[in-house]
């Protein structure tokens, strides 16, 4: 289930619902890393986005489509053996299953926090296309890692940025040397 191979790119993957700070946590780990900087919302069609900022959640034919998108990507990357950040939202195990499967050795972080500070950070963003009315329905479909899910830490995200990333970063160098050593 988890890519062992040694010395093979990693595949960092931020995860969690909307608002647990992953765009702003993967950016600052690949920054800090050298990494390839990936926003898995970039990734939406333009139909989606309208569809999310209407406070409709993404039907399972869009989601499919954007994975299929993100995953096309990832493989252009993996090529020429480049690492990667990537910040999902990894709501359902068989989605991030899928990330499992490419050729990277993977990681994820899932973020975590009351949902009430998550619906305030949500409220305070300017210009995004997610709708904090949308939340209720994240929360509710994002399945917590399954105990075979090995290759996710769990990170509490209502707390200072500061530590948080500096908890990312420890955890990072570990899986790095890991993988190296594999």
């Amino acid at each position: 289930m988890v890519n062992r191979a040694k010395n093979v790119p990693n595949l960092f993957i931020v995860i969690g619902v909307s608002g647990t700070g992953k765009s702003s946590l993967a950016q600052q780990l690949a920054n800090e890393f050298l990494l390839i900087y990936i926003d898995a919302d970039d990734f939406h069609s333009a139909q989606a986005k309208k569809h999310m900022a209407a406070n409709k959640s993404l039907t399972d034919e869009m989601r499919a489509l954007w994975l299929v998108s993100i995953t096309d990507h990832l493989i252009l990357i993996f090529q020429p053996g480049n690492s990667v950040v990537l910040a999902y939202s990894g709501l359902k195990s068989a989605h991030r299953n899928l990330f499992r499967k490419l050729p990277f050795y993977c990681h994820f972080f899932y973020l975590t926090a009351n949902k009430d500070i998550i619906a305030k950070r949500i409220t305070q963003r300017a210009n995004h296309f997610f709708s904090h009315a949308l939340l209720d329905s994240q929360v509710e479909a994002m399945e917590p890692p399954l105990l075979n899910e090995l290759d996710v830490s769990i990170i509490k995200v209502d707390r200072d940025f500061s530590l948080v990333i500096d908890d990312i970063n420890k955890l990072t160098k570990q899986i790095t040397r890991n993988n190296k050593h594999d």
